[in-house]
C-alpha cells in the first residue's frame, strides 16, 4: 500500500536521495525545503518516477514557519504515514535565529519537536517518526539550548543539538507508548557526502545512498515497526545505545521541558 511521507530538508543530499527511493517505490512524498528554487528543481527531478510528489517551503529556523508547514500539510492530508525529520544545520554564517536561538538547536532539535507535536494527530498510532540523529552527541547545556549563551564551535552546537533530538525522541516514545506513532532516532552514517559534510569538513564524504537506504527501511519495513524509543546506529548497522544522557529519563525530560518553555515564550502565531 502506498504511504504518504513528509521529509524535511529534502532538496538535496540524503533527504533528496531518500525521496527518490520512496517515490520510485510508488509512495507519495511531501518534499520540504527552505529555498524555493531548489525545491522546484527537486520536484522536477522526481516527476518521472511512479509515485507522487508535493512541495512545501518553510524556514525551519523560524518556529512560526514550522507552525505554517504543519498547517499546510494538515490542510491537504487527513493522515500522514511517516514523518522523517531530516533537515539539519552544522555550519552557517548566521548562528542566531530571529527568535534568539542558536540555529543548530532551532533546526536540528526544536523545529522537529514542534513539527512532530503538531502532526501527531495525522500520524495516529500506526505512523512513524524518524529523527536523524548523529554519531556526534554531547551533553546538552540548557543555556545553549535556549540561546542564552553561544558555544565555542560549530561542532559543539551540532553535537549537543543532535543529542537533544535523540533525548526528546526517546522521551516522547516512552510518553506515547501505544497511543501514538513509533518514534525512532537514527544515525544514518558518519561522514556521508551530504552538502553539510562537504561544507563543514571540506571532504567528499561517503555514498549518501547509505543514509537514504536506512531511512527508507525505517519508513517502510517491519523491522522498525516496534522500535519506538530506540536508537539505530547505521555505522554499526544495528540498534545500539545512544549517549548515556538519552537513557536518563530525568535528563531527557529536562530537555523536553526546556524546549516546551522555549516554544511557549516564542508563541508562534
Amino acid at each position: 500500500m502506498a504511504k504518504t511521507i513528509l521529509i524535511t530538508g529534502s532538496t538535496d543530499g540524503i533527504g533528496l536521495e531518500t525521496a527518490k527511493m520512496l517515490v520510485s517505490k510508488g509512495h507519495t512524498v511531501l518534499l520540504h525545503g527552505r529555498n524555493l528554487t531548489k525545491l522546484e528543481k527537486a520536484e522536477k527531478s522526481l516527476a518521472a518516477l511512479p509515485g507522487r510528489v508535493e512541495s512545501y517551503g518553510a524556514d525551519l529556523s523560524r518556529m512560526a514557519n514550522v507552525e505554517s508547514l504543519a498547517k499546510a500539510v494538515a490542510k491537504k492530508h487527513a493522515t500522514l504515514d511517516v514523518l522523517i525529520n531530516n533537515a539539519g544545520v552544522f555550519k552557517t554564517a548566521d548562528t542566531v535565529t530571529p527568535d534568539g536561538l542558536d540555529v543548530r538547536f532551532a533546526v536540528n532539535a526544536i523545529a522537529p519537536y514542534l513539527l512532530t507535536q503538531r502532526l501527531l494527530p495525522l500520524l495516529g498510532t500506526s505512523g512513524r517518526v524518524v529523527n536523524l540523529s548523529s554519531a556526534a552527541q554531547s551533553s546538552v547545556n540548557p543555556q545553549a539550548l535556549t540561546g542564552q549563551i553561544g558555544l565555542s564551535s560549530d561542532g559543539a552546537a551540532y553535537a549537543q543539538s543532535k543529542l537533544a533530538l535523540t533525548m526528546w525522541s526517546r522521551s516522547l516514545a516512552l510518553a506515547l507508548k501505544d497511543n501514538g506513532p513509533a518514534v525512532i532516532a537514527i544515525n544514518p552514517g558518519s561522514m556521508l557526502g551530504s552538502k553539510m559534510v562537504k561544507e563543514a569538513f571540506g571532504v567528499a564524504g561517503g555514498d549518501i545512498r547509505i543514509g537514504a537506504e536506512i531511512l527508507t527501511r525505517a519508513a517502510l519495513t517491519d523491522e522498525f515497526a516496534a522500535a519506538s524509543g530506540q536508537y539505530f546506529d547505521n555505522d554499526s548497522g544495528q540498534f545500539a545505545s545512544p549517549h548515556p544522557d538519552a537513557l536518563d529519563p530525568q535528563k531527557s525530560q529536562k530537555v523536553v521541558q526546556v524546549i516546551e518553555t522555549i516554544l511557549t515564550e516564542i508563541n508562534p502565531i
